[in-house]
């Protein structure tokens, strides 16, 4: 786990192997967006995925506050954790809302390639964000010395238990 990334707005960031990993894995991104009038929104995107070295993306399924918000202001930040190991990434950057063309078309394939059944009548428009900045981010146990190995039996029984049923 890479614990200190001093990348903040300092141009194009190139997304680290850890990053695109924990991306990955998680699937879910915590979408923070300014509306027009300056008030914070934060929405989850459970289609946040690495779009290549220097990119992420989501997709609109159900957004139409965050590509408003994206319309008047295109400035975002993505945060995505683990909360087993209480660690992850928080990203910023630049969003480009693609609704048709190339850019479209590229994230409904990189969507279906991992796994989403998510078509053109679900997806209304694919967000690319162009990151300029990433800093990692993680529980403050790990400062007292804990380790992933340490915190992630705590958290797997507090999960389970939230939901018994999942097994």
């Amino acid at each position: 786990m890479e614990l200190c990334v001093a990348r903040r707005d300092s141009g194009p960031v190139e997304l680290t192997a850890d990053m695109q990993r924990v991306v990955a894995e998680q699937q879910l991104g915590f979408v923070a967006t300014v509306t027009p009038d300056g008030r914070p929104n934060l929405s989850p995107k459970g289609t946040t995925a690495v779009w290549d070295d220097h990119h992420l993306m989501f997709a609109d399924v159900s957004s139409p506050g965050t590509i408003a918000n994206l319309a008047a202001n295109p400035w975002v930040e993505i945060n995505v954790v683990d909360p087993i190991v209480r660690s992850g990434y928080r990203f910023q950057g630049r969003a480009t809302v693609h609704t048709e063309g190339p850019g479209y078309e590229q994230g409904l394939t990189l969507m279906a390639a991992r796994g989403s059944s998510l078509g053109r009548d679900a997806v209304r428009a694919i967000v690319v964000v162009d990151v300029t900045g990433a800093d990692a981010v993680w529980s403050p146990a790990y400062a007292r010395g804990l380790t992933a190995a340490d915190l992630a039996p705590r958290w797997l029984a507090h999960h389970r238990a939230l939901h018994p049923e999942a097994g």
